[in-house]
């Protein structure tokens, strides 16, 4: 398997309910550091896995979306518990989403499986990987 990784950033903050999140359950900010994975089998026919530039503009638009915001009213998050393995899923779903209306070009069509890795900290990290059905 062949992989690229795109890095990014993104600042949050939120509040977490549930006595399992102890003091995260105050208000507080994150800033955390995205890595997106794309991997395939075999590379294209440019030889590469995926169009770095593109992948670079659809990770920092999606990001966009949630960057600076307390995702506890943010509409995406509403309702719902924004745990940073939540926040993962939520980036691969959107990820997912732009390789499937061709934001990353064509060949990204040949993409086979996505991992969102977020970086809470330098010795902390959650993350949500799954293979892409093929439509």
């Amino acid at each position: 398997m062949y992989s690229v990784t795109v890095r990014e950033h993104v600042m949050i903050a939120h509040s977490i309910k549930g006595e399992a999140f102890g003091p995260a359950q105050k208000l507080h900010g994150a800033t955390y550091v995205v890595d997106v994975c794309f991997v395939r089998p075999e590379l294209d026919e440019n030889d590469i896995v995926v169009d770095i530039g593109l992948a670079t503009d659809v990770v920092k638009e999606t990001l966009g979306i949630i960057n600076f915001s307390n995702l506890d009213e943010h509409p995406e998050f509403r309702g719902r518990r924004s745990t940073t393995e939540a926040v993962a899923k939520w980036i691969f779903s959107r990820i997912a989403d732009a390789i499937r209306c061709g934001k990353l070009g064509p060949s990204a069509k040949g993409i086979a499986h996505l991992k969102i890795t977020l970086h809470e900290s330098h010795v902390a990290s959650a993350a949500y990987e799954a293979d892409l059905v093929a439509t």
